[in-house]
Protein backbone atom coordinates (compact mmCIF):
# COMPACT_ATOMS: atom_id res chain seq x y z
CA UNK A 1 0.00 0.00 0.00
CA UNK A 2 0.80 3.45 -0.53
CA UNK A 3 1.98 5.53 2.78
CA UNK A 4 0.95 9.15 2.24
CA UNK A 5 1.84 11.83 5.66
CA UNK A 6 -0.60 14.55 6.69
CA UNK A 7 1.18 18.46 5.36
CA UNK A 8 1.50 20.18 8.64
CA UNK A 9 2.34 24.16 9.18
CA UNK A 10 3.31 25.63 12.17
CA UNK A 11 4.17 29.63 12.61
CA UNK A 12 6.52 31.71 15.41
CA UNK A 13 7.82 34.81 15.72
CA UNK A 14 11.27 35.30 13.70
CA UNK A 15 13.46 37.97 15.24
CA UNK A 16 14.76 41.60 13.75
CA UNK A 17 17.80 40.13 11.62
CA UNK A 18 18.79 39.08 8.21
CA UNK A 19 15.38 37.79 7.29
CA UNK A 20 12.79 40.29 8.79
CA UNK A 21 15.10 43.69 9.23
CA UNK A 22 11.96 44.61 11.36
CA UNK A 23 11.08 41.24 12.70
CA UNK A 24 7.90 39.37 11.41
CA UNK A 25 6.60 35.41 10.89
CA UNK A 26 8.54 32.53 10.13
CA UNK A 27 6.13 29.91 8.51
CA UNK A 28 8.01 26.43 8.94
CA UNK A 29 6.14 23.41 6.80
CA UNK A 30 6.94 19.75 6.12
CA UNK A 31 5.21 16.14 6.42
CA UNK A 32 3.98 14.79 9.40
CA UNK A 33 6.37 11.65 9.54
CA UNK A 34 5.82 10.48 12.64
CA UNK A 35 2.00 10.99 12.25
CA UNK A 36 1.79 12.29 15.65
CA UNK A 37 0.12 15.51 14.27
CA UNK A 38 3.42 17.64 15.07
CA UNK A 39 5.27 18.95 13.07
CA UNK A 40 8.84 17.90 14.53
CA UNK A 41 12.07 20.59 13.61
CA UNK A 42 13.27 17.29 11.90
CA UNK A 43 10.51 17.24 9.16
CA UNK A 44 10.68 21.15 8.41
CA UNK A 45 11.66 20.94 5.09
CA UNK A 46 10.32 24.15 3.86
CA UNK A 47 10.56 27.71 5.78
CA UNK A 48 8.87 31.46 4.76
CA UNK A 49 8.95 34.95 6.33
CA UNK A 50 5.91 36.83 6.64
CA UNK A 51 7.92 40.35 7.59
CA UNK A 52 6.52 43.25 9.73
CA UNK A 53 6.64 46.59 7.65
CA UNK A 54 7.44 49.91 9.19
CA UNK A 55 4.90 50.92 11.51
CA UNK A 56 2.79 53.59 10.10
CA UNK A 57 0.75 56.45 11.30
CA UNK A 58 -2.52 54.40 12.09
CA UNK A 59 -3.28 51.01 12.42
CA UNK A 60 -1.30 48.03 13.26
CA UNK A 61 1.82 46.73 11.60
CA UNK A 62 0.97 44.93 8.10
CA UNK A 63 2.49 40.93 8.40
CA UNK A 64 3.41 41.17 4.78
CA UNK A 65 6.00 44.60 5.70
CA UNK A 66 4.24 46.20 2.34
CA UNK A 67 2.61 49.29 4.28
CA UNK A 68 2.70 48.60 8.11
CA UNK A 69 -0.32 50.91 8.27
CA UNK A 70 -3.55 48.90 7.08
CA UNK A 71 -4.18 46.24 9.40
CA UNK A 72 -4.58 43.43 6.90
CA UNK A 73 -4.44 39.84 8.36
CA UNK A 74 -1.57 37.57 6.87
CA UNK A 75 -3.49 33.78 5.47
CA UNK A 76 -1.86 31.11 5.03
CA UNK A 77 -3.40 27.89 2.79
CA UNK A 78 -2.20 24.15 2.39
CA UNK A 79 -3.57 22.83 -0.67
CA UNK A 80 -2.32 19.62 -3.06
CA UNK A 81 0.14 20.15 -5.44
CA UNK A 82 -0.29 17.27 -8.38
CA UNK A 83 2.81 15.71 -9.90
CA UNK A 84 4.62 18.02 -12.05
CA UNK A 85 7.78 20.29 -11.82
CA UNK A 86 7.58 21.50 -8.61
CA UNK A 87 6.86 17.85 -7.10
CA UNK A 88 7.63 14.91 -8.75
CA UNK A 89 5.94 13.06 -6.62
CA UNK A 90 2.92 15.54 -5.80
CA UNK A 91 2.81 16.84 -2.39
CA UNK A 92 1.33 20.23 -1.24
CA UNK A 93 1.66 23.72 -1.48
CA UNK A 94 2.12 26.07 0.78
CA UNK A 95 0.21 29.79 -0.09
CA UNK A 96 0.91 32.76 2.16
CA UNK A 97 -0.57 36.35 1.31
CA UNK A 98 -2.70 39.66 2.69
CA UNK A 99 -6.09 39.50 2.86
CA UNK A 100 -6.59 42.24 0.66
CA UNK A 101 -10.21 42.17 0.42
CA UNK A 102 -10.69 41.22 3.72
CA UNK A 103 -12.90 38.80 2.91
CA UNK A 104 -10.95 36.16 5.41
CA UNK A 105 -10.18 34.06 2.25
CA UNK A 106 -6.89 33.47 0.64
CA UNK A 107 -7.67 34.50 -3.01
CA UNK A 108 -5.00 33.09 -5.42
CA UNK A 109 -4.38 37.30 -6.82
CA UNK A 110 -3.93 37.31 -2.79
CA UNK A 111 -0.53 34.65 -2.59
CA UNK A 112 2.56 36.49 -2.60
CA UNK A 113 4.72 33.72 -1.14
CA UNK A 114 4.73 29.78 -1.92
CA UNK A 115 6.48 27.01 -0.86
CA UNK A 116 5.83 23.02 -1.54
CA UNK A 117 5.87 19.85 0.63
CA UNK A 118 6.89 17.21 -1.64
CA UNK A 119 5.83 13.62 -1.22
CA UNK A 120 8.88 10.78 -1.68
CA UNK A 121 8.91 8.17 -3.74
CA UNK A 122 6.39 5.40 -3.00
CA UNK A 123 7.38 2.68 -0.90
CA UNK A 124 6.51 -1.34 -1.54
CA UNK A 125 3.71 -1.91 0.19
CA UNK A 126 2.24 -0.20 3.90
CA UNK A 127 -0.91 0.05 5.46
CA UNK A 128 -3.89 1.93 4.48
CA UNK A 129 -3.43 5.78 4.46
CA UNK A 130 -5.23 9.03 4.21
CA UNK A 131 -4.72 11.55 1.40
CA UNK A 132 -1.64 13.18 3.16
CA UNK A 133 -1.09 15.49 0.83
CA UNK A 134 -4.11 17.29 1.80
CA UNK A 135 -4.14 16.51 5.37
CA UNK A 136 -5.11 13.65 7.55
CA UNK A 137 -8.36 13.36 6.53
CA UNK A 138 -8.32 15.07 2.75
CA UNK A 139 -8.93 18.54 4.39
CA UNK A 140 -6.76 21.64 3.21
CA UNK A 141 -4.91 23.04 6.66
CA UNK A 142 -5.81 26.60 6.87
CA UNK A 143 -3.88 29.13 9.00
CA UNK A 144 -5.13 32.42 10.34
CA UNK A 145 -3.44 35.37 11.06
CA UNK A 146 -5.35 38.36 12.66
CA UNK A 147 -4.90 41.27 14.28
CA UNK A 148 -4.46 40.98 18.50
CA UNK A 149 -5.27 44.23 20.52
CA UNK A 150 -2.79 44.73 23.85
CA UNK A 151 -4.13 43.06 26.39
CA UNK A 152 -3.69 39.89 27.86
CA UNK A 153 -2.79 38.15 25.74
CA UNK A 154 0.05 40.53 24.11
CA UNK A 155 1.20 43.45 26.21
CA UNK A 156 1.32 45.52 23.55
CA UNK A 157 -1.12 44.10 20.98
CA UNK A 158 0.73 41.55 18.16
CA UNK A 159 -1.41 38.72 15.75
CA UNK A 160 -3.36 35.60 16.64
CA UNK A 161 -2.51 32.38 15.12
CA UNK A 162 -5.27 30.32 14.66
CA UNK A 163 -4.81 26.74 12.66
CA UNK A 164 -6.65 23.70 11.31
CA UNK A 165 -8.82 21.88 8.39
CA UNK A 166 -11.03 23.33 6.30
CA UNK A 167 -13.65 20.41 7.11
CA UNK A 168 -16.61 21.77 5.46
CA UNK A 169 -14.70 22.44 2.30
CA UNK A 170 -15.22 26.06 1.61
CA UNK A 171 -11.73 27.62 1.95
CA UNK A 172 -12.33 29.42 5.22
CA UNK A 173 -11.07 29.01 8.57
CA UNK A 174 -14.37 28.95 10.37
CA UNK A 175 -14.07 29.23 14.28
CA UNK A 176 -15.50 25.48 14.87
CA UNK A 177 -12.09 24.52 12.38
CA UNK A 178 -10.02 26.55 14.60
CA UNK A 179 -8.05 23.47 16.71
CA UNK A 180 -4.73 25.67 17.92
CA UNK A 181 -4.29 28.96 18.50
CA UNK A 182 -1.04 30.83 19.18
CA UNK A 183 0.34 34.74 19.74
CA UNK A 184 2.93 36.60 18.06
CA UNK A 185 3.37 39.62 20.79
CA UNK A 186 4.82 42.97 19.13
CA UNK A 187 7.90 44.90 21.50
CA UNK A 188 6.78 47.46 23.19
CA UNK A 189 7.10 50.79 21.15
CA UNK A 190 9.56 52.35 20.52
CA UNK A 191 8.37 55.76 20.79
CA UNK A 192 7.30 57.63 24.21
CA UNK A 193 3.35 57.96 24.91
CA UNK A 194 3.54 61.29 27.61
CA UNK A 195 1.09 61.82 30.57
CA UNK A 196 0.73 65.31 31.47
CA UNK A 197 -0.40 65.22 35.62
CA UNK A 198 -1.44 68.35 36.34
CA UNK A 199 -1.13 67.46 40.22
CA UNK A 200 -1.35 65.09 42.83
CA UNK A 201 -0.34 61.23 42.41
CA UNK A 202 -0.36 58.75 39.76
CA UNK A 203 0.35 55.02 38.95
CA UNK A 204 2.49 54.76 36.56
CA UNK A 205 2.09 52.21 33.52
CA UNK A 206 5.06 50.45 32.17
CA UNK A 207 7.00 52.56 29.30
CA UNK A 208 5.35 55.66 29.47
CA UNK A 209 6.23 59.17 30.06
CA UNK A 210 4.90 61.42 32.49
CA UNK A 211 5.13 65.53 33.06
CA UNK A 212 5.12 66.54 36.55
CA UNK A 213 2.93 69.66 35.42
CA UNK A 214 1.88 71.40 38.81
CA UNK A 215 2.54 73.76 41.07
CA UNK A 216 2.60 71.89 43.58
CA UNK A 217 4.12 68.61 44.40
CA UNK A 218 3.69 65.14 41.74
CA UNK A 219 3.84 61.78 42.99
CA UNK A 220 4.58 58.98 40.47
CA UNK A 221 4.75 55.40 41.82
CA UNK A 222 6.53 52.96 39.72
CA UNK A 223 4.73 50.12 37.89
CA UNK A 224 3.51 47.42 40.27
CA UNK A 225 4.40 44.56 38.10
CA UNK A 226 6.74 45.56 35.40
CA UNK A 227 8.79 42.93 33.21
CA UNK A 228 12.57 42.97 32.73
CA UNK A 229 13.20 45.73 30.26
CA UNK A 230 10.52 48.11 31.32
CA UNK A 231 11.10 51.52 31.60
CA UNK A 232 9.32 55.42 32.77
CA UNK A 233 10.30 58.96 31.85
CA UNK A 234 9.66 61.13 34.55
CA UNK A 235 9.85 65.25 33.21
CA UNK A 236 9.49 68.39 35.66
CA UNK A 237 7.82 71.08 33.96
CA UNK A 238 5.67 72.81 36.54
CA UNK A 239 7.87 74.23 39.61
CA UNK A 240 6.44 71.70 42.16
CA UNK A 241 8.66 69.22 41.39
CA UNK A 242 8.44 65.46 41.45
CA UNK A 243 8.95 62.46 43.18
CA UNK A 244 8.95 58.46 42.57
CA UNK A 245 7.38 56.69 44.64
CA UNK A 246 8.32 52.91 45.03
CA UNK A 247 5.99 49.62 45.63
CA UNK A 248 6.79 47.21 48.61
CA UNK A 249 9.67 45.22 47.36
CA UNK A 250 11.35 47.74 44.62
CA UNK A 251 14.28 50.26 45.03
CA UNK A 252 15.99 52.26 42.53
CA UNK A 253 19.90 52.47 42.12
CA UNK A 254 21.15 55.83 42.72
CA UNK A 255 24.50 54.72 41.53
CA UNK A 256 26.22 57.91 38.92
CA UNK A 257 22.93 60.28 40.08
CA UNK A 258 23.91 63.67 41.29
CA UNK A 259 23.27 63.34 44.68
CA UNK A 260 22.20 59.79 44.78
CA UNK A 261 26.37 58.53 46.22
CA UNK A 262 25.79 59.94 49.91
CA UNK A 263 28.42 59.48 52.21
CA UNK A 264 27.36 59.00 55.87
CA UNK A 265 29.37 58.46 58.36
CA UNK A 266 29.68 56.80 62.18
CA UNK A 267 31.40 56.49 65.42
CA UNK A 268 33.09 53.03 65.70
CA UNK A 269 33.36 53.96 69.52
CA UNK A 270 37.23 52.93 69.21
CA UNK A 271 39.34 56.16 70.23
CA UNK A 272 42.88 56.54 69.52
CA UNK A 273 45.49 59.08 67.20
CA UNK A 274 44.85 57.12 64.64
CA UNK A 275 48.09 57.56 62.02
CA UNK A 276 46.53 54.46 59.58
CA UNK A 277 43.73 52.42 58.32
CA UNK A 278 43.33 50.08 55.37
CA UNK A 279 40.75 47.11 54.72
CA UNK A 280 39.86 44.32 52.32
CA UNK A 281 38.61 44.90 49.53
CA UNK A 282 35.20 43.87 50.62
CA UNK A 283 35.39 45.66 53.14
CA UNK A 284 35.03 42.92 55.82
CA UNK A 285 38.34 42.61 57.41
CA UNK A 286 39.85 46.64 58.60
CA UNK A 287 42.30 47.28 60.59
CA UNK A 288 43.32 50.73 62.13
CA UNK A 289 46.97 51.71 63.83
CA UNK A 290 47.42 54.54 65.75
CA UNK A 291 50.86 56.46 67.31
CA UNK A 292 50.79 54.71 70.49
CA UNK A 293 51.38 51.72 68.93
CA UNK A 294 48.24 49.96 68.47
CA UNK A 295 46.77 47.98 66.40
CA UNK A 296 42.67 47.37 66.19
CA UNK A 297 41.46 44.68 63.56
CA UNK A 298 38.27 44.03 61.98
CA UNK A 299 36.43 41.13 60.78
CA UNK A 300 33.02 41.87 60.86
CA UNK A 301 33.45 45.37 58.51
CA UNK A 302 33.88 47.34 61.71
CA UNK A 303 30.86 46.05 63.65
CA UNK A 304 33.72 45.14 66.48
CA UNK A 305 37.30 45.71 66.93
CA UNK A 306 39.99 43.53 68.77
CA UNK A 307 43.02 45.09 69.47
CA UNK A 308 45.44 42.26 68.07
CA UNK A 309 49.16 44.67 69.08
CA UNK A 310 50.93 46.83 71.25
CA UNK A 311 54.20 48.34 70.68
CA UNK A 312 56.22 51.27 69.28
CA UNK A 313 54.53 54.29 68.03
CA UNK A 314 53.01 53.63 64.22
CA UNK A 315 52.99 55.57 61.20
CA UNK A 316 50.98 53.74 58.78
CA UNK A 317 49.51 50.12 57.49
CA UNK A 318 48.79 48.28 54.29
CA UNK A 319 46.84 44.98 53.71
CA UNK A 320 46.51 42.82 51.04
CA UNK A 321 42.98 42.45 48.85
CA UNK A 322 41.60 39.66 51.20
CA UNK A 323 42.70 41.01 54.19
CA UNK A 324 45.08 38.54 55.63
CA UNK A 325 48.36 40.26 55.06
CA UNK A 326 49.34 43.19 56.44
CA UNK A 327 52.00 45.41 56.95
CA UNK A 328 52.48 48.04 59.03
CA UNK A 329 55.38 50.41 59.97
CA UNK A 330 56.73 52.46 62.90
CA UNK A 331 59.02 55.79 62.56
CA UNK A 332 61.88 54.73 63.68
CA UNK A 333 61.51 51.40 63.96
CA UNK A 334 60.82 48.47 61.87
CA UNK A 335 58.00 46.93 59.77
CA UNK A 336 55.67 44.67 61.09
CA UNK A 337 53.90 41.86 58.96
CA UNK A 338 50.82 38.94 59.20
CA UNK A 339 49.52 36.98 57.19
CA UNK A 340 46.70 36.06 59.18
CA UNK A 341 44.98 39.12 59.22
CA UNK A 342 46.18 40.32 62.14
CA UNK A 343 46.43 37.33 64.78
CA UNK A 344 50.42 37.36 64.84
CA UNK A 345 53.39 39.44 63.81
CA UNK A 346 56.55 39.34 63.03
CA UNK A 347 59.09 42.18 62.29
CA UNK A 348 61.71 42.65 59.55
CA UNK A 349 64.40 43.83 61.46
CA UNK A 350 64.62 46.84 60.32
CA UNK A 351 65.13 50.35 62.02
CA UNK A 352 64.54 53.67 59.62
CA UNK A 353 62.23 56.74 60.06
CA UNK A 354 59.33 54.96 57.83
CA UNK A 355 56.93 57.21 57.01
CA UNK A 356 54.10 54.76 54.86
CA UNK A 357 53.52 51.16 53.26
CA UNK A 358 51.32 50.02 50.43
CA UNK A 359 50.82 46.41 49.20
CA UNK A 360 49.58 45.11 45.92
CA UNK A 361 46.33 43.17 45.89
CA UNK A 362 48.07 39.85 46.53
CA UNK A 363 50.18 41.24 49.40
CA UNK A 364 53.27 39.45 47.75
CA UNK A 365 54.65 43.22 46.78
CA UNK A 366 55.08 46.06 48.95
CA UNK A 367 56.62 49.43 48.57
CA UNK A 368 57.78 51.27 52.17
CA UNK A 369 58.97 54.76 52.62
CA UNK A 370 61.54 56.04 55.12
CA UNK A 371 61.62 60.38 55.25
CA UNK A 372 65.05 61.09 53.94
CA UNK A 373 66.22 57.80 53.65
CA UNK A 374 64.84 56.40 50.73
CA UNK A 375 62.28 54.13 48.74
CA UNK A 376 62.19 50.60 49.39
CA UNK A 377 60.42 47.50 47.63
CA UNK A 378 59.75 43.78 48.63
CA UNK A 379 58.65 41.29 46.05
CA UNK A 380 58.44 38.64 48.63
CA UNK A 381 55.72 40.40 50.87
CA UNK A 382 58.64 41.77 53.19
CA UNK A 383 61.30 38.86 53.79
CA UNK A 384 63.16 41.05 51.90
CA UNK A 385 63.80 44.77 50.83
CA UNK A 386 65.89 46.57 47.98
CA UNK A 387 66.69 50.46 48.12
CA UNK A 388 65.41 51.84 44.79
CA UNK A 389 65.25 55.79 45.38
CA UNK A 390 67.31 57.48 48.25
CA UNK A 391 68.04 60.78 50.14
CA UNK A 392 63.97 62.11 49.52
CA UNK A 393 61.66 63.90 52.60
CA UNK A 394 59.26 60.56 51.86
CA UNK A 395 56.00 60.65 53.18
CA UNK A 396 53.27 59.13 50.95
CA UNK A 397 53.41 56.16 48.71
CA UNK A 398 50.42 54.15 47.23
CA UNK A 399 50.58 50.92 44.64
CA UNK A 400 48.60 49.75 42.03
CA UNK A 401 46.67 46.61 42.12
CA UNK A 402 49.56 44.45 40.66
CA UNK A 403 52.47 46.54 42.05
CA UNK A 404 53.45 48.00 39.04
CA UNK A 405 52.43 51.39 39.29
CA UNK A 406 53.62 53.29 42.03
CA UNK A 407 53.67 57.19 43.27
CA UNK A 408 55.21 58.62 46.01
CA UNK A 409 54.96 62.00 48.03
CA UNK A 410 57.65 64.04 49.36
CA UNK A 411 57.78 67.02 51.64
CA UNK A 412 58.34 69.80 49.96
CA UNK A 413 60.01 68.06 46.67
CA UNK A 414 57.89 66.66 44.07
CA UNK A 415 55.71 63.40 43.54
CA UNK A 416 58.12 60.51 42.04
CA UNK A 417 56.64 57.94 39.85
CA UNK A 418 57.69 54.49 39.05
CA UNK A 419 55.76 52.16 36.10
CA UNK A 420 58.01 49.01 36.79
CA UNK A 421 57.27 47.36 40.04
CA UNK A 422 59.72 50.39 41.97
CA UNK A 423 62.90 49.63 40.02
CA UNK A 424 63.44 53.25 38.21
CA UNK A 425 61.61 56.50 39.15
CA UNK A 426 60.59 59.31 37.98
CA UNK A 427 59.83 63.24 39.26
CA UNK A 428 56.61 64.54 38.45
CA UNK A 429 54.30 67.34 38.78
CA UNK A 430 55.70 70.37 40.92
CA UNK A 431 57.26 71.31 44.60
CA UNK A 432 54.71 70.85 46.94
CA UNK A 433 53.84 69.30 50.85
CA UNK A 434 52.63 66.06 49.58
CA UNK A 435 50.86 64.93 52.07
CA UNK A 436 48.68 61.71 50.99
CA UNK A 437 48.67 59.60 47.51
CA UNK A 438 46.28 56.44 46.39
CA UNK A 439 45.96 54.81 43.11
CA UNK A 440 43.30 53.14 41.02
CA UNK A 441 43.94 49.27 40.33
CA UNK A 442 45.44 49.79 36.96
CA UNK A 443 47.25 52.92 37.95
CA UNK A 444 45.59 54.85 35.10
CA UNK A 445 44.14 57.13 37.29
CA UNK A 446 46.28 58.44 40.46
CA UNK A 447 45.32 61.67 43.11
CA UNK A 448 47.70 63.78 45.77
CA UNK A 449 46.80 65.69 48.29
CA UNK A 450 48.99 69.03 49.02
CA UNK A 451 49.22 70.20 53.06
CA UNK A 452 47.67 73.63 53.11
CA UNK A 453 47.65 73.06 49.26
CA UNK A 454 44.88 71.54 46.21
CA UNK A 455 44.05 67.89 45.80
CA UNK A 456 45.98 66.87 42.66
CA UNK A 457 45.06 64.22 39.28
CA UNK A 458 46.28 62.26 36.88
CA UNK A 459 44.94 59.99 34.23
CA UNK A 460 48.29 58.90 32.47
CA UNK A 461 50.14 56.63 35.19
CA UNK A 462 51.29 59.70 36.79
CA UNK A 463 52.70 61.17 33.64
CA UNK A 464 50.85 64.50 33.46
CA UNK A 465 48.97 66.50 36.72
CA UNK A 466 45.76 68.60 37.08
CA UNK A 467 45.23 70.95 39.93
CA UNK A 468 41.75 70.35 41.52
CA UNK A 469 39.48 71.46 44.15
CA UNK A 470 40.37 74.52 47.15
CA UNK A 471 42.99 74.79 48.72
CA UNK A 472 42.79 72.79 52.19
CA UNK A 473 44.97 71.29 55.00
CA UNK A 474 44.81 68.14 52.56
CA UNK A 475 45.49 65.20 54.67
CA UNK A 476 44.77 61.50 53.38
CA UNK A 477 43.15 60.38 50.53
CA UNK A 478 41.66 56.91 48.82
CA UNK A 479 39.97 55.49 45.87
CA UNK A 480 37.80 53.59 44.86
CA UNK A 481 39.44 50.17 42.45
CA UNK A 482 37.93 51.99 39.77
CA UNK A 483 38.88 55.82 40.38
CA UNK A 484 36.01 57.18 40.19
CA UNK A 485 35.35 57.53 43.81
CA UNK A 486 37.95 59.46 45.66
CA UNK A 487 37.74 60.96 49.34
CA UNK A 488 40.25 63.13 51.22
CA UNK A 489 40.33 64.14 54.95
CA UNK A 490 41.28 67.67 56.19
CA UNK A 491 43.19 68.75 59.51
CA UNK A 492 40.69 70.90 60.96
CA UNK A 493 38.11 70.68 58.49
CA UNK A 494 35.33 68.14 56.70
CA UNK A 495 36.02 65.07 54.90
CA UNK A 496 35.01 65.67 50.99
CA UNK A 497 34.23 63.23 48.53
CA UNK A 498 34.40 63.11 44.40
CA UNK A 499 31.97 60.53 42.30
CA UNK A 500 33.38 61.56 39.12
CA UNK A 501 36.89 60.87 39.16
CA UNK A 502 37.91 64.09 41.22
CA UNK A 503 36.40 66.93 39.19
CA UNK A 504 34.17 68.01 41.69
CA UNK A 505 33.96 67.88 45.83
CA UNK A 506 31.27 67.69 47.91
CA UNK A 507 31.42 68.19 51.79
CA UNK A 508 30.86 65.27 54.35
CA UNK A 509 31.25 64.54 57.71
CA UNK A 510 31.93 66.63 60.37
CA UNK A 511 34.99 68.80 61.26
CA UNK A 512 37.60 67.30 63.06
CA UNK A 513 41.32 66.76 62.98
CA UNK A 514 41.39 63.72 60.04
CA UNK A 515 44.30 61.89 59.60
CA UNK A 516 43.62 59.11 57.16
CA UNK A 517 41.04 57.61 54.76
CA UNK A 518 40.78 53.70 52.88
CA UNK A 519 37.98 52.12 50.98
CA UNK A 520 37.25 49.64 49.90
CA UNK A 521 37.25 47.97 46.04
CA UNK A 522 33.21 49.65 44.96
CA UNK A 523 34.08 52.94 46.92
CA UNK A 524 31.03 52.10 49.15
CA UNK A 525 32.50 51.52 52.13
CA UNK A 526 34.80 54.20 53.75
CA UNK A 527 37.18 54.02 57.40
CA UNK A 528 38.52 57.33 58.59
CA UNK A 529 40.42 58.23 62.15
CA UNK A 530 41.06 61.25 63.51
CA UNK A 531 43.66 62.53 66.16
CA UNK A 532 42.40 61.61 69.62
CA UNK A 533 38.99 60.61 68.44
CA UNK A 534 36.65 57.57 67.35
CA UNK A 535 37.37 56.29 64.14
CA UNK A 536 34.60 56.53 61.89
CA UNK A 537 33.11 54.43 58.92
CA UNK A 538 31.62 55.48 55.92
CA UNK A 539 28.69 54.00 54.06
CA UNK A 540 27.92 55.53 50.73
CA UNK A 541 24.57 54.86 49.39
CA UNK A 542 23.88 53.28 46.22
CA UNK A 543 19.94 52.61 46.31
CA UNK A 544 16.70 54.06 47.57
CA UNK A 545 15.39 52.96 50.84
CA UNK A 546 13.65 49.36 50.15
CA UNK A 547 9.86 49.32 49.79
CA UNK A 548 7.36 52.21 50.07
CA UNK A 549 9.95 54.48 52.37
CA UNK A 550 12.26 54.96 49.35
CA UNK A 551 11.61 57.66 46.61
CA UNK A 552 13.97 59.67 44.40
CA UNK A 553 12.56 63.18 43.58
CA UNK A 554 13.34 66.38 41.10
CA UNK A 555 12.57 69.56 40.05
CA UNK A 556 11.55 71.87 37.74
CA UNK A 557 13.65 70.83 34.59
CA UNK A 558 14.98 67.51 35.77
CA UNK A 559 14.08 64.76 33.91
CA UNK A 560 14.87 61.04 34.85
CA UNK A 561 14.24 57.80 33.02
CA UNK A 562 14.59 54.25 34.92
CA UNK A 563 14.18 50.67 33.46
CA UNK A 564 13.26 47.93 35.33
CA UNK A 565 15.86 45.16 35.58
CA UNK A 566 14.82 42.33 37.73
CA UNK A 567 14.72 41.46 41.22
CA UNK A 568 12.34 44.74 42.40
CA UNK A 569 15.32 46.88 41.47
CA UNK A 570 14.96 50.02 38.85
CA UNK A 571 18.25 51.70 37.43
CA UNK A 572 18.66 54.93 35.79
CA UNK A 573 19.55 54.94 32.18
CA UNK A 574 19.44 58.73 31.37
CA UNK A 575 18.89 61.59 33.19
CA UNK A 576 18.88 65.43 33.36
CA UNK A 577 19.84 67.48 36.84
CA UNK A 578 19.01 71.10 36.15
CA UNK A 579 18.96 71.81 40.03
CA UNK A 580 22.44 69.92 40.47
CA UNK A 581 21.44 67.23 42.45
CA UNK A 582 18.63 64.15 43.36
CA UNK A 583 16.78 64.12 46.39
CA UNK A 584 17.14 60.53 47.41
CA UNK A 585 15.94 58.79 50.99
Amino acid sequence: MTVTYATLVRVAAEAVGSHCTAGGARIESGMDLDSNGVLADSEVTSTQYVCNGTQGSTGSTGADGSSGSNGLSTLVRVQAEAVGSNCAQGGSAVLAGLDTNANGVLDNSEVTSTSYVCSGATGATGPTGSTGSAGSDGYNSLVLLTTEAAGANCTYGGQRVQSGLDTNRNGVLDSGEVTTTTYLCSAAPADTQWVNVTGGSVQAASNTGYLANASTLVTITLPASPAIGDWIKITGVGTGGWTVAQNAGQRISTRGLPGGMALTWASESLPGSWSGVAMSSDATRQVAVSSAGNVYVSTDSGGSWILRKTGPALSAVASSSDGLKLAACSNGGPIYLSTDGGVNWVDDGSARAWAAIASSADGTRLVAAAYLDGIYTSSDSGASWTLRESSRPFRAVSSSSDGRVLVAGTNGDQLYVSTDYGVTWTARATNEYWWGVTSSADGTRLYASVDTGYIWTSTDYGTTWERQDSTRNWRGITTSQDGRYVVAVTDGSLIYQSTDFGSSWQPTADAGAWTTVASSSDGLTLLAGKVNVDLYGGVRRSYTTLGVTGYISGGQDDALQLQYVGGGTFIPISYVSANLTFTVN
